[in-house]
């Protein structure tokens, strides 16, 4: 609710009283649904996960439906981009393995839901002309369908200042506005490189960890940031 209430002031405030067109063609039930299968499952499933483990299997749910669809509509890789490919799952692999561990059964099939979900949701974004506010369609109807699942778990729901607080944050920041950056961008790539593209964040979340928790900046992830950035750099190239 937070990112659609920010998606909602951002389209007001640039005037887009042509928006209604846009958000009629480019958001829909449908995408709405794969942006809240993606949150809800990604939720339930890392109440049971590691990090690492989460990282691994979200990712290679992604990478899987971006890629596979892709293929399956024509598009194809050449021999470096095939290699980067390799260089850059090689690089998420060395970054997350210490941490993974055997998940449980309904965790792991959650979080594959979740990176199926989320690639259905980018590529439904490529066709987008107007992200902000196809976003600001898709996040409204997934608060709906958010609400609805609140009311059916009522009992169960727990109220925390601080974490509504981080909750708002979130939405609004993370997800309203980076979700519209990233269907910005969407439409000026292939699929094939945007899913390929999407296995940077892994890095860029350890990097923000060093940069502002004070983690420890090791050899393994100096390795897996160059094999990773050099294998999306690879993929990239015609």
């Amino acid at each position: 609710m937070a990112g659609a209430v920010a998606l909602a002031v951002i389209v007001e405030a640039r005037r887009l009283r042509a928006a209604p067109k846009a958000v009629a063609r480019h958001a829909s039930w449908g995408s709405a649904f794969a942006l809240w299968l993606y949150a809800a499952a990604f939720s339930e499933a890392y109440v049971d996960l590691t990090a690492g483990t989460g990282a691994l299997l979200l990712f290679g749910a992604v990478q899987l439906t971006m890629l596979s669809t892709a293929f399956a509509r024509g598009e194809r890789f050449g021999a470096l981009q095939w290699l980067g490919l390799a260089l850059a799952v090689g690089g998420i692999v060395v970054l997350v393995l210490p941490g993974v561990s055997r998940p449980p059964l309904t965790a792991a099939l959650s979080m594959g839901l979740a990176g199926v979900a989320w690639g259905a949701y980018s590529l439904r974004g490529r066709g987008t002309t107007d992200p902000i506010a196809a976003n600001a369609g898709n996040f409204w109807r997934a608060s709906v369908l958010g609400l609805a699942v609140a009311v059916v778990r009522a009992r169960s729901l727990q109220f925390d200042p601080a974490g509504a607080a981080y909750a708002v944050v979130s939405g609004a920041l993370a997800s309203g506005c980076g979700y519209a950056v990233w269907y910005a961008v969407l439409p000026r790539l292939r699929a094939t490189s945007a899913a390929t593209v999407q296995l940077a964040v892994p890095v860029l979340t350890a990097f923000a960890g060093v940069a502002l928790l004070g983690e420890p900046s090791t050899l393994r992830l100096a390795v897996a940031t160059a094999a990773v950035l050099g294998g999306v750099a690879a993929t990239l190239r015609r």
